[in-house]
Order: structure tokens, then sequence, then C-alpha cells
């Protein structure tokens, strides 16, 4: 048999990488309805940060400027390595989403999503 196994809008072709940026449009969309503002904000999925000092960031954030938008990064692999399963991956990508949010305005993960730490 020659050719792909499903056809594209079946989730078998789903890569790892679009099924990760799912969950970041998926935490994103969930922020949305409570802050609407965030609507001016670009989210991004990289595979892995900038090489730093020892540590290996999950995210980061940027505020905007008078040439592009504010911006969160989740990155792809170190979150992979991080979560064992999908509903871990899941949890800790809304995490890091919620964190670099709050980070973003200023404000404390709780204030952001009400339910950050509790799952």
């Amino acid at each position: 048999m020659r050719g792909p196994v499903a056809p594209p809008q079946v989730p078998l072709s789903a890569t790892r990488a679009d099924t990760f940026r799912d969950l970041v449009q998926d935490s994103v969309e969930r922020l949305e309805r409570r802050w609407p503002q965030l609507a001016e904000v670009d989210f991004l999925v990289l595979e892995v940060p900038a090489p730093q000092d020892d540590s290996v960031p999950l995210g980061s954030s940027a505020p905007a400027t008078r040439e592009r938008h504010a911006r969160v990064v989740v990155y792809r692999r170190p979150v992979e390595l991080r979560a064992k399963s999908r509903d871990e991956r899941a949890l800790l990508v809304h995490e890091v989403v919620v964190e670099q949010v709050a980070d973003l305005l200023g404000l404390a993960p709780e204030s952001v999503d009400p339910r950050y730490g509790q799952d």
C-alpha cells in the first residue's frame, strides 16, 4: 500500500507539533474569554529556547513595542520532556501560558486564571 494511511482531516495525520499548537491555542482561547485584550498578543510556539545559563525556560513573554505586538512564546520540546502524558502536557501548557500572560500583564497567575495551580 502506498500513500498516506489516513486523509489529512483525520487526527492520525496530526503531527506532535500540530497537536502542541492546538493545546496552546485551546489555552489562549480559554484565557481570551476572561481577558479580551489578549487578542492583541501574538502567541508563538518555538521548538527550543535560545541557549542560556543553566536553566531551560518553558516559555517567555515580551511587551509590545512600536514595531510589534506583545508576544508570548511556549517552547515545545522542554514542555514535552517534562510531561509524561497528553493530559499532563495540556495542564503544563496552560500553566506556562498563564504564567507568561501574568508576567506580561503584571499580575499574579491566580488573577489571570483563578484555577491556576489547582488542576
